[in-house]
């Protein structure tokens, strides 16, 4: 199915937005309404995905990931960019201040991200798992235990250890 959606969205036939839609269509569901939790704000940032996917659909690249892969992306960086400006006052104070990060910040900010990205490589898949539901879809401790089936103070207390343990492998520096 992905070929087929590849094949139409990069000749730019919009059926291939309607296949995606019925493939993935949930899966962005998901990611959205775990994030924002507002029935009106998800079905938008949903249309507001589809519609980013196929004005930019060619900066996707299959070699270096699953089509899957860049909608999880898509969807979730969407959801988080709508509930930061929902967030946001009008002005930031990096806006006010006139502020951008020096090429030093960018370059640390880097390496931190790396770092940590090789500390969670290194966990087992079910703390993986729990580490991306909270940390990067933003699910709440109470959603990650009603689908894992635990208690959410088993959850919290598996975050807690979690934090511990990428705390210790990033060299003590807090998360």
């Amino acid at each position: 199915m992905d070929e087929q959606i590849f094949a139409l969205l990069s000749a730019g036939d919009a059926e291939g937005v309607t296949l995606l839609q019925k493939q993935y269509g949930p899966m962005v569901q998901y990611i959205v309404r775990g994030i924002l939790r507002d029935a009106q704000d998800t079905e938008e940032c949903v249309s507001d995905v589809f519609l980013h996917v196929w004005e930019r659909f060619a900066s996707f690249d299959p070699k270096k990931g699953t089509l899957a892969a860049w909608m999880t992306v898509v969807a979730r960086n969407a959801a988080v960019d709508r509930l930061r400006r929902r967030h946001a006052p009008d002005d930031t104070w990096e806006e006010q201040a006139g502020a951008s990060p020096s090429p030093e910040d960018v370059v640390l900010r880097r390496e931190r991200t790396r770092l940590l990205q090789k500390a969670v490589d290194a966990l087992g898949a079910s703390e993986q798992l729990l580490f991306y539901r909270k940390y990067y879809y933003l699910q709440s401790t109470a959603q990650i235990a009603a689908e894992m089936g635990l208690t959410e103070r088993a959850v919290e207390g598996r975050l807690y250890r979690l934090r511990r343990r990428l705390q210790k492998a990033l060299g003590g520096d807090a998360l």
